[in-house]
């Protein structure tokens, strides 16, 4: 896995801001966008997302940095669920909750390899690079 030194840098990060530009626009029209409380629990879902890596990335140390990826990767879960909501409530096409879903998954499971990186890397600073 390659270094980074700034949150931008973060694989997991730029997938997150994908998914929630797409969340920002599926919730802005239609019945979604009148159903304040999911719309906004999702939005926040998709936000704290990107901001718990950030947040975790600019700690000083890899154990804090792990427990907001661990925060970040629950909210990716989050969203999930409340996609099945959404679906449920036919503010989402099969297709589109389906990839919104699966955008969804796969920022999790980036989080989750970069949880299992760190922990097993001996990375102990801020920049996050490997210790010699």
């Amino acid at each position: 896995m390659a270094t980074f030194t700034t949150f931008e840098e973060i694989g997991a990060r730029q997938k997150a801001r994908q998914l929630t530009r797409e969340i920002y626009k599926i919730t802005s029209g239609g019945a979604f966008a009148r159903d304040y409380d999911l719309r906004n629990q999702i939005r926040r879902a998709a936000v704290s997302v990107m901001s718990n890596i950030a947040e975790g990335f600019e700690r000083s140390g890899t154990g804090e940095f792990n427990q907001f990826l661990a925060t970040a990767k629950g909210s990716a879960g989050e969203i999930r669920s409340q996609l099945y909501v959404a679906l449920d409530q036919n503010y989402l096409s099969e297709a589109t909750f389906g990839q919104l879903r699966d955008q969804a998954t796969e920022v999790g499971r980036m989080i989750g390899g970069l949880m299992t990186y760190l922990k097993k890397s001996g990375i102990k600073g801020t920049k996050y690079k490997k210790a010699v």
